[in-house]
């Protein structure tokens, strides 16, 4: 998923920041570059300078949403010389996911995740597709010998757990219902 240019400068680089928490705030569905520079402190044009079109920052926008969710994988990977198991990696990532202040990045991720499935070229080309499959990489990691069919669940009901909460705010029934699948 190519997104910025090769070396992309400090400018560049922070408005891309800027950008990514606006829009962690207002969502990716309906952006219009005129009230998202004005909120940065940026110029539509400079914008797509920048980027080279919307989808250009789009792509950036999912590219760095993207990088934190791979940076969490790489920290839980990192903490262990043995693979833990499916269900120790399962309950920190509900930890990491369920969390107040990821909210909004958990929100995002849902949008983009939905919007992969729903409009599949453009900037939102394989976003869904790339995050099961990091997602996925990592329950393998966790437990090698697990079956595919297993880390699909697990995956499955962390995914639809995040989704209830996001809908509902109900942190003790999602992660119960978590806990409750985990036990099995």
């Amino acid at each position: 998923m190519p997104t910025l240019k090769e070396t992309p400068s400090a400018r560049q680089q922070e408005l891309l920041e800027r950008a990514y928490e606006y829009s962690l705030g207002h969502g990716l569905a309906d952006l219009s570059l005129r009230p998202l520079a004005t909120a940065i402190g940026s110029s539509p044009r400079v914008l797509l300078f920048l980027f080279g079109s919307k989808d250009g920052l789009i792509r950036a926008l999912l590219a760095r949403a993207r990088t934190d969710e791979l940076d969490l994988l790489q920290q839980i990977e990192s903490q262990y010389d043995e693979p833990p198991g499916l269900t120790v990696v399962a309950r920190e990532l509900w930890t990491w996911l369920a969390a107040p202040e990821r909210r909004p990045l958990m929100a995002f991720w849902v949008e983009a995740y939905g919007r992969s499935l729903v409009v599949p070229d453009g900037p939102w080309a394989d976003y869904g597709r790339s995050t099961v499959e990091d997602w996925l990489e990592l329950l393998k990691a966790s437990e090698p010998d697990a079956a595919e069919a297993r880390r699909t669940g697990v995956l499955a009901m962390l995914r639809g757990a995040l989704i209830d909460l996001l809908a509902t705010g109900d942190l003790d029934r999602t992660t119960a219902a978590v806990e409750d699948y985990l036990r099995d």
